[in-house]
């Protein structure tokens, strides 16, 4: 039984690890001043925020077109058994509704679509881990077993420098925003129920941050030998500064840096910085 592992430009896996791990990868588009661009293929993380930090008018983005999928499920039907395609959040984007739409549309392989509910890097751990699993031999019932029963363990709290992006992009309440901008708030944000909800309110960068290792020890001390990302919106000197930092502190964690590429860039604007983790 060989099955494929989809996922979307959002995970932000590396090239070398699409390759490694045999992923295939649907891209979401940004919509800037000059053009329609397909993240992850067709433009960078950093030519976007080159792009957009003098630009008029805010970015918008745009979910793979439903066609995509039922291309790209029909074309793995050549050598796959089964597919399963792990999306962003449902609740930020329509991308796993159109994967769910394409398997539905398609005859000749089963597709099973997995909602991380959350983006970015950690949506990424999901599909390293069903990637190894799939490689290894698992069925996909095993490998979606395996996705739920970690769920609990996955964690992610990101600080932003201007709530403005979210609130323009539909991604965070206008009285939210607004809080934050009228107090000079740093807020620690995070996924609750698929969507981005501050998660306490901090009045500067530098304790949200410290607010955001006090819940990585806490998770730490609950869960164990965790493997975690440092998520940066190019700041990546910050962000590689702080990851040493971290591992400093906590040896026994699998430290990575990864980046907020343009579609979730889009939203958080630059200079935001995370961490996600998630069980070894």
């Amino acid at each position: 039984m060989k099955i494929a592992i989809v996922t979307d430009s959002t995970a932000y896996l590396t090239a070398e690890e699409r390759s490694r791990y045999n992923i295939h990868m649907i891209p979401l588009s940004v919509n800037l001043e000059d053009g329609i661009y397909e993240e992850e293929v067709e433009i960078t993380a950093s030519e976007f925020y080159d792009k957009v930090r003098n630009s008029k008018v805010f970015p918008k983005t745009t979910q793979p077109p439903v066609g995509k999928f039922v291309e790209l499920f029909e074309q793995l039907a050549k050598d796959y058994d089964e597919v399963i395609s792990i999306h962003l959040s449902s609740g930020i984007s329509g991308t796993f509704q159109g994967a769910v739409q394409a398997a539905a549309m398609v005859e000749d392989i089963k597709v099973t679509a997995f909602d991380s509910e959350i983006a970015c890097a950690p949506q990424g751990m999901y599909v390293l881990e069903a990637a190894k699993m799939a490689e290894q031999g698992a069925t996909a019932e095993d490998i979606l077993a395996h996705l739920e029963s970690i769920r609990p363990t996955l964690g992610a709290f990101f600080v932003v420098d201007d709530l403005a992006h979210l609130q323009r992009g539909g991604r965070l309440s206008a009285a939210a925003a607004l809080i934050g901008g009228l107090l000079q708030v740093k807020p620690v944000l995070h996924f609750v129920d698929k969507v981005i909800v501050p998660f306490e309110k901090i009045r500067t960068r530098k304790k949200a941050l410290r607010r955001v290792e006090e819940l990585l020890a806490d998770a730490i001390a609950k869960h164990g030998d965790l493997q975690a990302t440092v998520i940066h919106s190019n700041c990546e000197e910050e962000a590689t500064e702080w990851m040493k930092q971290l591992q400093a502190i906590h040896p026994n964690v699998s430290f990575k840096l990864s980046y907020f590429g343009p579609v979730i860039g889009t939203h958080l604007g630059e200079g935001a910085l995370a961490v996600g983790w998630l069980k070894k």
